[in-house]
């Protein structure tokens, strides 16, 4: 008897399980304590006193087994423990009517006697037992996974009910107990919860996913089926009114947990909606439905939000398998749950991206806690085995000075990310640009979708040059807004706030559409010149842009060499191993990629090797400093030769004067543009020019400005 106990001991004392193997123990230990005290009074040859010490640790077994279970309802079976505590008592009901039913002419004449305690003691072990089963059913029918080998803990308390009824009936029976072999099923029963709380110590741990089976109705069916077998049994000869009235209660009872089952499978369908698979934490749907009334309540208290993005997640998920990128995002979350305090709602978007809504927290408390949630996300991280280590980008937006509403403050915080990941800062608070700020109510929501399907965005060209020849080659794309209040604005004055208002997308398809028609208006007359159109990094990004691009061209009979697509170097730095799969998709069917603003970024040259690219693009800074500066000159000429060394075109933008443009052409720049040349135009100026031009060159290769309008 003792084994079991010290066996669940040694796996308290290894801490190998949870608080029930505590009380699991501890149970086993009363019942060794009884059984030894009988033992010792038989072996002495007396006679065990009615209520003794034994007697006591045998009711303490029973206490301490119930509340062993109600710890694995609590914290393993989180939201079904009313349903199971209702189950389980319907199914006791049911058994203390069929034991009743079935003992009744036995405990009629034991009753019929003097009143006994120990006659009702010795009754009310087995229904404690039956209780204990009914339990342990209900949540194995519950169908909730709580630990291995859990069939053991049902099989015990069976074997001790079994030995309970027997030892009843031997007593009624007046047969001496310890005369016989029926200790067996004590110990038996004891063995098989010994064993349960040794398989714990290898354990994985609990399944964590909380669902309802059909098997769910076996408890309040079959004790159903006890109580209507006890009535019918009473109908056709007299049985105790305890019996008869425990069954009733059963039937009646067990029409709760239908009800109950119903309302919790409701309650599960609404958690599990609202919460994320693989994380177990909040998802998208229920950041919606909670933070918007907060915002709303909190009126001018301040609050923030905080989107958080890891840094090379895609590396990890593609280097060691999407198995090892769902545990890191299952490790992010627990840390991440773990530094935010109570009033902080953590959710995850999607992806890699969680997004934390803390209430009462101005702008510096929200930049404080992102270095706090940095440091703790940096510490290194277990993937089966191999240890990585990741950091993480957060772009910070705050309530109400950045915005009142969830999906404002969500693109606010998305542009603040993305000053993050280009700076590599680690994290950044939204800033309002002080030039732009006169815009911005004439940039509502309304208006930016009103110059998406208005048609108020239109294209000008501007010319690139090959510089040796003189020819024109192609044109480069830059929008313009004819707004309605404003006029003509510069795209410096308008893309970011198609940027917040998560529009970047839909205008970067306006401009591809207006691109490809004019490109087509071009390609049937007697100019054929390629488009250059500027791509943010949300498209560059989109695996859906090369079919989108496919399908344009395909449907305007044009070649998809005709267009060449824009990307800046920090799209490189963001992501580089999606910017590529993306990139490298348009080149296959025949698109160009071209680096704008080359020299700015801070990432490394080593893209010029890695990634599919055919153009870099000088940055203007360069070329307006080349000629007066040896450094800035020297830049320039061996940035040209580099790129022609790794087999790239170089374009060279701002070229303002005669001199930078014979010095680009010296230095063998394949095309440059520049108000030296033309300054973007609409598409019909851009023809008039185009037909009136006619570049003179004289033998030594010196282009004349004849036909190079400023």
């Amino acid at each position: 008897m003792w084994l079991p106990a010290l066996a669940g001991w040694s796996v308290v004392y290894r801490r190998a399980g949870g608080r029930e193997v505590v009380f699991f123990a501890a149970a086993l230990s009363c019942q060794a304590v009884g059984y030894t005290w009988d033992v010792l009074h038989m072996t002495a040859g007396k006679d065990a006193p009615r209520y003794s010490i034994a007697e006591g640790a045998y009711i303490a077994f029973y206490v301490l087994m119930l509340a062993a279970l109600s710890v694995v309802i609590r914290t393993r079976l989180r939201g079904l423990a009313k349903i199971i505590l209702l189950d389980s008592l319907v199914g006791a009901l049911g058994a203390a009517a069929a034991l009743l039913a079935v003992l009744g002419p036995k405990l009629v004449s034991v009753l019929q006697g003097p009143p006994s305690l120990g006659a009702a003691i010795d009754a009310a072990y087995p229904l404690m037992d039956l209780m204990l089963v009914a339990v342990v059913v209900g949540i194995a029918a519950s169908g909730r996974s709580t630990s291995r080998g859990w069939w053991l803990v049902g099989l015990g308390l069976l074997a001790y009910a079994g030995g309970d009824v027997a030892y009843l009936l031997l007593e009624m029976n007046a047969v001496d107990f310890l005369d016989t072999t029926l200790v067996a099923p004590w110990a038996l029963g004891n063995a098989m919860v010994g064993a349960w709380t040794l398989l714990q110590a290898h354990s994985a741990g609990p399944d964590v996913r909380v669902r309802i089976s059909k098997s769910g109705q076996a408890v309040p069916a079959l004790a159903t089926s006890a109580g209507l077998g006890v009535l019918v049994l009473a109908s056709q000869r007299p049985l105790m009114l305890p019996a008869v009235v425990l069954a009733s209660l059963t039937l009646a009872l067990a029409v709760v947990p239908l009800v109950f089952r119903q309302r919790l499978e409701l309650s599960r369908a609404n958690s599990q909606a609202r919460t994320d698979d693989l994380t177990g934490i909040p998802n998208r749907r229920a950041l919606y439905a909670a933070v918007p009334q907060q915002l709303t309540a909190s009126g001018n208290q301040p609050s923030a939000v905080l989107l958080l993005d890891l840094d090379k997640f895609k590396e990890i998920n593609d280097g060691l398998g999407h198995q090892a990128g769902d545990d890191l995002l299952r490790q992010v979350a627990a840390r991440l749950s773990t530094q935010l305090g109570a009033g902080t709602l953590l959710a995850r978007m999607g992806g890699d991206e969680f997004v934390m809504y803390a209430g009462s927290c101005g702008p510096r408390e929200a930049q404080d806690m992102a270095v706090k949630i940095r440091t703790a996300l940096a510490e290194p991280y277990s993937l089966g085995g191999i240890t990585v280590h990741v950091n993480a980008s957060i772009g910070i937006a705050c309530h109400p000075e950045h915005g009142r509403d969830l999906d404002v403050l969500l693109r606010k915080a998305d542009v603040a990310l993305y000053s993050a990941k280009s700076t590599r800062s680690g994290h950044a608070l939204y800033v309002e640009d002080p030039a732009n700020a006169a815009l911005q109510p004439f940039c509502s929501l309304q208006t930016l979708n009103d110059a998406l399907s208005n048609d108020q965005l239109v294209l000008h060209f501007q010319p690139k040059v090959e510089p040796e020849t003189g020819r024109v080659r192609g044109v480069e794309a830059l929008v313009r807004w004819e707004h309605p209040a404003l006029g003509l604005l510069q795209p410096d004055a308008f893309l970011k706030y198609f940027q917040e208002a998560g529009l970047m997308p839909a205008l970067t398809n306006v401009v591809l559409i207006k691109a490809l028609d004019q490109a087509a208006v071009w390609a049937s007359g007697p100019q054929h010149l390629s488009v250059a159109v500027n791509v943010p990094a949300s498209s560059a990004m989109d695996a859906r842009l090369p079919d989108q691009v496919a399908a344009m061209t395909r449907a305007r009979g044009l070649s998809p060499s005709m267009l060449v697509l824009e990307i800046t170097e920090d799209v490189l730095v963001a992501d580089r191993s999606r910017a590529c799969t993306t990139l490298s998709a348009l080149r296959e069917m025949g698109v160009r990629v071209a680096v704008d603003d080359f020299g700015t970024g801070y990432s490394s040259l080593s893209y010029l090797r890695e990634l599919p690219i055919d153009e870099i693009k000088l940055d203007r800074s360069f070329v307006s400093a080349m000629m007066d500066d040896e450094r800035a000159t020297a830049l320039v000429a061996s940035t040209i030769h580099l790129a022609h060394s790794v087999g790239l075109e170089m374009t060279a933008e701002g070229v303002e004067d005669e001199r930078a443009y014979r010095a680009l052409r010296e230095y063998g720049c394949d095309l440059v543009q520049g108000y030296f040349i033309s300054r973007p135009v609409p598409a019909e100026v851009l023809d008039t020019w185009l037909s009136n031009r006619n570049p003179e060159q004289s033998p030594d290769g010196k282009v004349t400005s004849a036909g190079f309008p400023k």
